[in-house]
């Protein structure tokens, strides 16, 4: 692998990424490619992690899209290790597939287009058979229905403020919706006080959640059968969030009348009452832009500033640069260590001009600007305080 030059920061790549995104990289401050050695950032995809050796070097790494299943998070925080990724940068891609394919189930159309592929156009009796097989695909109209929407990130704000558009009426659940999902969720969508109600009151039932422990299977035997008879359910967030033994059975039970996802999962395949596409979410030119963009963005204001924005294990965290000295600490959310790093800094004579530290969870994270430059030894003595995670040390412009 080719070492990352002196000057340069290593950013191993190891997807493709939108080129768009990568040239916001500038060419003299960093060294970017599949074979860049002792990388300070890894950009990925959906490469799977979890089995792969992250070299110590690494500072940082960058999804390009919402889910970070495939990222070994919880290591990466021992480390004191951001993991960044681009929440809603795909939101309008995974807001038109969901309703591509609620039209997809409403009007039959995966079935219809199987019929007619199978047609022998050179048959003198073509026109009949059309006509007397586009009786078996007859389907009902959107407008009208009532759509269930759990999950009113960014994707379930858009999909049901277009739903209302196209005149159905619209059932939102979220248990933990932010404050801005709630200011950009349309007022004329209806509160479910559950996932039940959700199933219960909803011809059509679209899932736009995380892959949790709280939610893998939040659709199973126990509640799939609350669905009215001929209901579609729609899974465009993560293959574990439904259950594909419970969606078999009450597809052959006729409880539910179609399945539509994005997972081609080898249990459903081939079931004439299930639409599996090929993990589309995020599949288009303006998503994979917008996504890389994003991240990238963030990467790099993490590595030359020290700031945290979307990383989904860290505080997000930023302060404005009033001096050319900073000094950016990960460690354990414990008591005093502020004190501790305050005193290694005054004991070496620094001044310190603006600080800022936050806190999420078990991690926090520290923000210090100082009035002088900062020696190799304070920095190892900041090291070495108990529950330092990761220290870096970000010298700018003066």
């Amino acid at each position: 692998m080719a070492e990352a030059g002196a000057h340069r920061a290593g950013i191993l790549v190891l997807n493709q990424i939108s080129a768009l995104g990568l040239s916001r990289l500038p060419a003299d401050r960093y060294l970017v490619g599949k074979d860049v050695g002792d990388p300070v950032a890894i950009l990925v995809r959906s490469t799977d992690l979890h089995g792969l050796t992250i070299a110590p070097s690494v500072q940082a790494i960058g999804r390009a899209g919402a889910g970070t299943n495939n990222i070994p998070v919880e290591s990466m925080s021992k480390r004191g290790v951001p993991v960044f990724n681009a929440p809603g940068a795909n939101a309008n891609a995974v807001k038109e597939l969901v309703l591509a394919g609620m039209l997809m189930a409403a009007r039959n159309l995966a079935p219809a287009l199987q019929f007619s592929a199978a047609l022998d156009v050179a048959a003198p009796n073509l026109e009949q058979r059309v006509e007397d097989g586009k009786k078996s695909f007859a389907g009902f109209e959107i407008a009208g229905q009532t759509l269930g929407i759990i999950g009113l990130g960014k994707v379930g704000c858009l999909i049901a403020d277009a739903a209302i558009k196209l005149g159905l009426d619209v059932l939102g659940y979220d248990p933990e919706i932010t404050v801005d999902a709630a200011w950009s969720l349309p007022s004329q969508v209806r509160r479910a006080g559950s996932v039940n109600e959700v199933l219960r009151g909803a011809q059509f039932v679209t899932l736009h959640v995380p892959l949790l422990d709280a939610t893998r299977h939040l659709v199973n035997d126990g509640n799939i059968g609350l669905m009215r008879p001929g209901a579609v359910l729609l899974n465009f967030s993560r293959e574990g969030v439904v259950s594909d033994s419970a969606v078999l059975e009450a597809l052959a039970a006729g409880r539910l009348g179609q399945y539509v996802c994005d997972f081609p999962g080898a249990a459903i395949h081939g079931h004439p009452k299930v639409i599996a596409l090929p993990h589309l979410g995020a599949s288009t030119r303006e998503a994979e832009e917008n996504c890389a963009i994003m991240v990238v963005d963030q990467l790099r204001d993490f590595l030359e500033n020290g700031n945290v924005a979307n990383a989904v294990n860290f505080p997000t965290v930023a302060m404005l640069r009033e001096s050319p000295w900073r000094v950016a600490i990960a460690n354990a959310n414990v008591p005093n260590m502020l004190g501790q790093i305050s005193t290694t800094m005054a004991e070496a004579g620094l001044n310190i001009h603006n600080m800022v530290n936050k806190s999420r969870g078990e991690m926090a994270y520290t923000l210090v600007d100082v009035d002088s430059a900062v020696g190799d030894a304070v920095i190892d003595q900041l090291k070495a305080i108990d529950g330092v995670l990761s220290v870096r040390y970000l010298p700018g412009q003066a």
